[in-house]
């Protein structure tokens, strides 16, 4: 079985529109928001890092030799997108040491914009949400595109996972088209070869996980119910973790998904019992018997059955048309993609980016 991103279903049709996306760095910028006041004090140190075309992580190994902190002492809440203008922040864990003197921190791209201390560890997954800035360039129908976005806003679009989330995808001028890294990795890994780069492997195995729940994401669309809830559905309240299963005897749920109060979930594969129930769980072993060594591959390397909830809400959209430039502003909640709100909107077309 050959890994392919092109099948999963739009839900409000492909768009028609095209663009050019990512032509500089400054067309796609990330600001991170916590959500939470910083103490001030504590034995955490928090840097707030703006970099342009550069890997979190590579950051965070360079922070740790510049401090001379082990790479575990320096964490992030998230991984922000490399081809990008992205403000974030970093936490340096060095009880007992004064602040870290970054004036003479050199790294090409990177500035230490901030500083100040906290009381606790910044963890991944915590934070609120990022707020991002695109720029799309060669806008063949910008008035459609608005239409598109405001719809999103409204109606709310699939939480696919970014084709960040599979590795870059290239295409050839003849339109060929070459899967993301990971994912071909993760092929690999599924055909029995073995992957010793620990973060390789676990960027695989989260290509793998991702890859199901889109599947599942899809499925629904085509069944024409993503937009209403099912019987057995694990309903994910907004804002949190925590879902109950829809035994049918809240007559409110419809009303309240489409209030975006909750939403229905998909599952997040690994060893365990699913927690769906009646239909929803037909739906979901459905998917997993259609990618059955997949689904035998997560629970075999150890990942636990979770869940993730199918739709997301842009917030606070903004956006500004010139002549065939459209510059668009939203914010989304913590590990959902920018790019699966454009791609319901808009087609991209990747530019070269800037060195």
């Amino acid at each position: 079985m050959t890994l392919s991103t092109q099948h999963w279903h739009h839900l409000y049709g492909a768009p028609q529109s095209a663009a050019i996306f990512k032509q500089h760095a400054e067309d796609f910028v990330v600001i991170e928001d916590l959500g939470y006041p910083l103490t001030g004090e504590g034995e955490h140190q928090l840097i707030l890092v703006e970099k342009r075309n550069a890997n979190t992580a590579f950051v965070a190994e360079e922070l740790a030799k510049f401090t001379g902190l082990p790479l575990r002492n320096v964490t992030y809440a998230g991984r922000k997108d490399k081809f990008a203008v992205t403000r974030q922040w970093f936490g340096l864990h060095a009880p007992g040491q004064a602040d870290f003197d970054f004036s003479q921190f050199t790294l090409p791209g990177v500035a230490v914009l901030s500083q100040t201390r906290h009381n606790k560890k910044l963890k991944t997954g915590q934070l609120k949400g990022n707020r991002f800035t695109i720029t799309l360039r060669q806008v063949s129908a910008p008035k459609e595109v608005i239409v598109r976005l405001e719809q999103a806003a409204a109606m709310g679009v699939p939480n696919y996972y970014g084709e960040q989330r599979f590795g870059v995808v290239r295409q050839n001028s003849e339109g060929q088209r070459t899967e993301g890294g990971n994912l071909q990795l993760a092929q690999k890994m599924l055909e029995g070869e073995t992957i010793r780069n620990r973060n390789k492997r676990s960027m695989a195995l989260s290509a793998l996980r991702s890859y199901l729940f889109n599947c599942q994401l899809s499925q629904r669309i085509q069944a024409a119910v993503f937009n209403d809830i099912i019987l057995g559905d694990a309903l994910m309240l907004s804002g949190s973790n925590s879902f109950f299963i829809h035994d049918g005897s809240d007559s409110t749920v419809q009303k309240r998904y489409q209030e975006k109060d909750l939403a229905p979930s998909a599952a997040l594969w690994g060893k365990g019992n699913l927690p769906t129930a009646a239909e929803a769980y037909k739906m979901e072993h459905q998917v997993a018997n259609c990618y059955a060594d997949i689904a035998e591959f997560l629970g075999q390397a150890g990942l636990k059955q979770e869940r993730r909830t199918i739709k997301i809400w842009p917030q606070n959209l903004e956006c500004e048309q010139q002549d065939d430039t459209l510059t668009v502003s939203f914010s989304l909640p913590s590990g959902c993609f920018a790019t699966s709100v454009l791609r319901e909107c808009v087609v991209t077309k990747s530019a070269p980016a800037e060195a």
